[in-house]
């Protein structure tokens, strides 16, 4: 392994001597500056595991220099070796304030100086093996994690479709509801990480519904009292699927699941939260599914136009939903057309890896629209 050193010495006789020695074993390629100030601005666009610098130099001193590399995120920690022929405790002391490793006797045929420049050269060495290492260990730790992110929306949209596949008139309806959640969260200034998740949780709202009847879930009319209240126990059954996991994720979509059908005022379902009571990602998947759930054929009714559902979302505001995330839904409304009208998800690559093998991320959403 061949690691490279930066000397800055103003005597061009002693820059010489330095280079030559250091690079006589092989392992070490020299970077030699005579001014400090350009080997400063030179410094960082540099990769050097270890830093020879001598004290009195003109312009700048050693100690000087040593302080502003110490600045630069990538000096944090390597070797930086003062050499210097002044015996000053104070000026040693001050040096190692400034972030010196060691220092050397400018004295450039004594054996100590050449034991020393060797051990100085090995820990530069070691450093830069120790960094490397670093850096491929934080490599493994990413590909891992991104893996893992992966298999984790694997699971929830193979989750997602076992609801599917028992009523695929909805088509995408679990996609667009991801894609409205996601652009609403985004309007609301949400974190990054919040928007993303909540955009993989929103497709498992409605997982409760495998335990719903097909002659309740399929039924072509009106649904009956009784039938109502047993639809209505999809966002406890999808809550309980999901409850208790230590995966964050699948802890967001309980919460998605069993809230996603309370209402702004209070008078939702199952336990009439109202307004900041109920969790933001579930007022978000609010919006997104009544909307789709409105502007999509379903078994009991036809599409609406999208102008006819949007005035539904503006006439429910501050009612039905959350006013914050009907504002947010409304102000990218051709964002929601282009989604509506499969302009955006197209070839649906949001969906991947999982789009060679799965056709769609669609779930049924509420039978009676739009408070079912």
């Amino acid at each position: 392994m061949l690691i490279q050193a930066l000397v800055v010495d103003d005597s061009r006789s002693a820059l010489d001597y330095l280079k030559r020695t250091i690079e006589a074993d092989g392992q070490v390629q020299v970077i030699a500056f005579t001014e400090p100030v350009l080997a400063l601005a030179s410094a960082r666009n540099l990769d050097i595991d270890i830093v020879f610098a001598d004290y009195e130099m003109p312009n700048m001193d050693g100690i000087s220099l040593i302080r502003r590399l110490r600045s630069l995120p990538k000096f944090s920690d390597i070797p930086i070796v003062m050499i210097t022929s002044v015996e000053s405790d104070e000026v040693r002391l001050r040096a190692l304030d400034a972030g010196a490793t060691d220092f050397l006797p400018k004295q450039p045929k004594s054996l100590e100086t050449q034991v020393r420049l060797r051990n100085m050269i090995r820990l530069g060495l070691a450093v830069r093996k120790l960094n490397d290492r670093a850096a491929l260990l934080a490599s493994e730790v990413a590909r891992a994690t991104h893996e893992l992110q992966e298999r984790e929306e694997e699971i929830i949209l193979r989750l997602a479709l076992s609801v599917e596949y028992r009523d695929n008139d909805t088509g995408d309806h679990t996609l667009r509801v991801a894609k409205y959640s996601r652009m609403i969260a985004e309007g609301l200034g949400l974190p990054d990480r919040l928007c993303r998740d909540i955009y993989l949780a929103a497709p498992l709202h409605d997982v409760g519904k495998v335990a719903t009847p097909d002659d309740i879930l399929l039924k072509p009319g009106r649904l009956t009292p009784d039938e109502i209240a047993m639809m209505q126990t999809h966002t406890t059954v999808g809550g309980s699927i999901l409850a208790g996991s230590r995966c964050e994720l699948i802890q967001l979509a309980a919460d998605i699941a069993i809230a996603h059908h309370e209402r702004w005022d209070g008078t939702g379902y199952p336990n009439r939260l109202k307004g900041e009571a109920i969790p933001v990602a579930a007022r978000i998947v609010a919006v997104a599914d009544v909307f789709d759930a409105l502007a999509t054929k379903r078994p009991y009714k036809e599409a609406m136009p999208l102008p006819v559902a949007r005035k539904h979302l503006e006439d429910g505001r501050g009612q039905h939903f959350d006013p914050a995330c009907v504002d947010a839904f409304l102000a990218r409304w051709d964002q929601v057309v282009a989604i509506a009208t499969d302009r955006i998800l197209g070839s649906r690559q949001d969906a991947a890896p999982l789009q060679p093998q799965l056709q769609s991320e669609a779930a049924r959403s509420a039978v009676t629209a739009p408070s079912a």
